[in-house]
């Protein structure tokens, strides 16, 4: 008697469709970013484009926080979204203290101060030439 052997049918792989992240410029990141701070309640949210006046980076982000969590929180979330679009932090500091938190993804620095420590500094100041871009919701 002959045996029959049962077609064992090979299940598919199934296609997913992997959403294809959208490679995003430095102008585009340094946008998005101070909209995630203005989006975290941060006031006085600035990009300041710095191509062809500073040798080692293109773009600010100024925002100011009220509180050592907010700074913190607002440093994370941007993190985070530049980890998505493949902006990796390269150096951070000021995070323990939260009075001013810098992330520097090279091409993008964010600087979240507390409203004193950015009265001091005075970033936009000191880079009075740069042109501020605007920021739309």
């Amino acid at each position: 008697m002959a045996k029959k052997k049962a077609a064992v049918k090979k299940s598919s792989k199934a296609k997913t469709t992997k959403k294809k992240k959208v490679e995003l410029s430095a102008k585009e990141f340094a946008i998005a970013a101070a909209k995630i701070a203005l989006h975290d309640n941060c006031t006085d949210v600035v990009v300041l484009d710095l191509t062809g006046k500073s040798p080692a980076t293109d773009y600010f982000i100024i925002a100011t926080g009220t509180s050592d969590r907010q700074t913190r929180t607002v440093a994370d979330d941007i993190k985070e979204f530049g980890k998505k679009h493949k902006f990796n932090v390269f150096g951070r500091a000021g995070y323990e203290q939260g009075k001013w938190v810098l992330l520097d993804f090279v091409d993008v620095v964010v600087h979240i101060f507390d409203p004193e420590f950015r009265e001091f500094y005075d970033l936009e100041l000191l880079w009075g030439d740069a042109t501020k871009l605007k920021i739309e919701d």
